[in-house]
């Protein structure tokens, strides 16, 4: 298969892949470029939050207490481009102890996660992100 851009599938792809090299990058302001003004962010055991407003304010809070990179990025789309997903690899250090979580010491983790994905004209309206929380708090140290 040719992936030439003119296809709704392959356009999709390219919006989640930038979304995340823009991530690894430590590039907030490219990585909200890819996100609708409206854009709905479904935390990992936790709150639904709206608009790009409120993203990238959890984007400033997670870069105070993580320094995270995302490997081993598998991403799915549907045919006609609007619901993907992303499985991938964290490699994390915990920089700054967030509240209610254990204490932060600068410890490392490698921990397994997903994302779901609405797309709509190019650009991310939903994000639901997936790791198991237990799994990352025995790596912690909690």
């Amino acid at each position: 298969m040719k992936i030439d851009g003119t296809r709704l599938h392959d356009r999709a792809t390219e919006v989640v892949l930038s979304y995340y090299a823009a991530f690894n990058r430590g590039d907030w302001a490219g990585m909200l470029a890819t996100l609708g003004e409206g854009v709905v962010h479904d935390l990992n055991q936790g709150a639904r939050e709206s608009g790009r407003e409120a993203f990238a304010a959890f984007i400033e809070r997670m870069a105070r207490h993580y320094r995270e990179q995302l490997r081993d990025i598998v991403v799915m789309v549907s045919p006609d481009g609007v619901r993907a997903a992303a499985e991938y690899v964290v490699h994390g250090e915990y920089l700054l102890t967030d509240p209610g979580l254990p204490e932060a010491r600068g410890q490392r983790y490698v921990l397994p996660g997903g994302a779901f994905f609405e797309i709509r004209e190019g650009k991310i309206e939903r994000v639901t992100n997936y790791y198991n929380l237990d799994h990352w708090v025995a790596q912690v140290g909690g």
